[in-house]
């Protein structure tokens, strides 16, 4: 498990750092964490720690307010440009890329590193009745 390191405040009058947001989407919540270029957690949020529960977590809503968070977060470190690394089904990937750049950060580069299985795992056997 990886360690968040935190560096408090940045500095008035120092250049923004460049930084990767991984977007994780699963069909019930929304990760999404921030990290430095060589993959120190420097802050993180979801839909669930924002307030949303239950069914409410997977709705278009939680996952602009958790990005928008996250993106509070990053300007307060120091991060003006990020990468987003978008992983996981569902459409909520999208409002929350939206979310982030209009939160003040400026987005560089976008891309989705959803693995695909090329055959996939063997299935269960054919049930017989």
């Amino acid at each position: 498990m990886r360690r968040v390191v935190t560096e408090g405040r940045r500095a008035p009058g120092t250049a923004l750092q460049e930084g990767i947001v991984h977007i994780q989407n699963t069909f019930n919540n929304i990760f999404i964490t921030l990290t430095d270029k060589t993959g120190g957690i420097k802050a993180y949020t979801s839909a669930g720690i924002v307030g949303f529960r239950g069914s409410r977590k997977s709705q278009p809503l939680a996952a602009e307010r958790a990005a928008e968070e996250l993106a509070k977060r990053a300007l307060n470190l120091g991060y003006g440009k990020v990468e987003v690394r978008l992983k996981g089904p569902g459409s909520n990937k999208q409002y929350a890329v939206a979310s982030l750049a209009a939160s003040g950060l400026t987005v560089t580069a976008l891309a989705d590193v959803t693995p695909t299985p090329y055959n996939g795992c063997r299935p269960p056997k054919r049930r017989r009745v």
